[in-house]
């Protein structure tokens, strides 16, 4: 394993903690730089944070920084989402779920840069 694999998942693991979604490097530097396909490359992140997701979670809620309420609703949503997602990446492939993620991190990108430091000026 090199210097570069090992400083990506650090990273990963810093904005995955953070809720600053990690994965995104993770991927991307999986299809870059390992010629890692798309449906792989979303297992190996999935398997990636589950620790860190448990450990975040953990300090989180000490902190008390969790509203149980909110999320429990949620989860129980997203687990359903999650199936719904397995059987959509089965029927649309690696290349698609690429594209579609691509324009997804451009547009997250353009709302940041542009859209999200006139809201934090409100504040």
């Amino acid at each position: 394993m090199n210097i570069i694999a090992l400083l990506v998942g650090l990273f990963s693991g810093i904005a995955g903690a953070m809720g600053l979604g990690g994965g995104a490097v993770l991927i991307i530097y999986l299809n870059l730089f390992t010629d890692t396909d798309r449906l792989t490359a979303g297992g190996i992140n999935l398997i990636f944070f589950i620790p860190i997701s448990l450990l975040a979670v953990t300090i989180y809620a000490f902190r008390g920084a969790v509203k149980w309420k909110t999320v429990l609703p949620l989860a129980a949503f997203g687990l359903v989402g999650a199936l719904c997602g397995i059987y959509l990446a089965d029927i649309m492939g690696g290349e698609i779920i690429g594209k579609i993620f691509g324009v997804l991190l451009v547009l997250m990108g353009i709302k940041e840069t542009f859209f999200r430091v006139a809201k934090d000026k409100k504040e």
